[in-house]
């Protein structure tokens, strides 16, 4: 007898190309509670395409423990997942297995994280090559690629505790 086995693909670090951390806050449609979001995405630029890159994401996340299309999990009942946010001094740091990442939190977002006590990341396995370092992100460019259905159903979502040192 056999048994479904996960996606053991192999994959390269460089295969996921530019990984890009972005933050915001608002409300959550669900339940009309204030959100600070975290989102995680790639330029798409690895050495082997856009598409090996996606794939790529999608294998690394998976190993992660992430489900990619599946429900959001909430990491504060899965200690074990080594998916980590770390909120400190104005800055917040994700670390995956395949990823760390700090970025420069608005203001706003990060009272809203602190209040919460818990962040909603979403972590994109399709490329977003017009969001590039260094230039602003305008809302609407930001809730086009987040709002969309195809993206949404690609990317996985995680609800992350925020955890400080202090």
């Amino acid at each position: 007898m056999t048994s479904p086995k996960a996606a053991t693909a192999p994959f390269s670090p460089a295969q996921l190309g530019t990984q890009i951390l972005i933050g915001w806050s608002g409300s959550d449609l669900r339940t009309g509670r204030g959100t600070a979001f975290l989102l995680t995405y790639s330029l798409g630029d690895g050495p082997d395409g856009p598409e090996a890159g996606e794939a790529a994401m999608r294998t690394a996340l998976e190993r992660s423990g992430l489900r990619v299309g599946g429900e959001t999990l909430d990491a504060s009942d899965l200690p074990n997942l080594p998916v980590k946010l770390l909120v400190q001094a104005g800055q917040a740091v994700l670390t995956l297995p395949h990823f760390k990442a700090q970025y420069t939190v608005p203001r706003e977002w990060l009272d809203v994280a602190r209040s919460e006590g818990r962040v909603h990341g979403m972590f994109a396995t399709r490329p977003w090559p017009v969001a590039v370092p260094g230039q602003p992100v305008g809302e609407e460019l930001l809730r086009s690629f987040v709002g969309d259905p195809e993206i949404v159903r690609t990317s996985a979502h995680c609800l992350m505790p925020v955890r400080s040192l202090g």
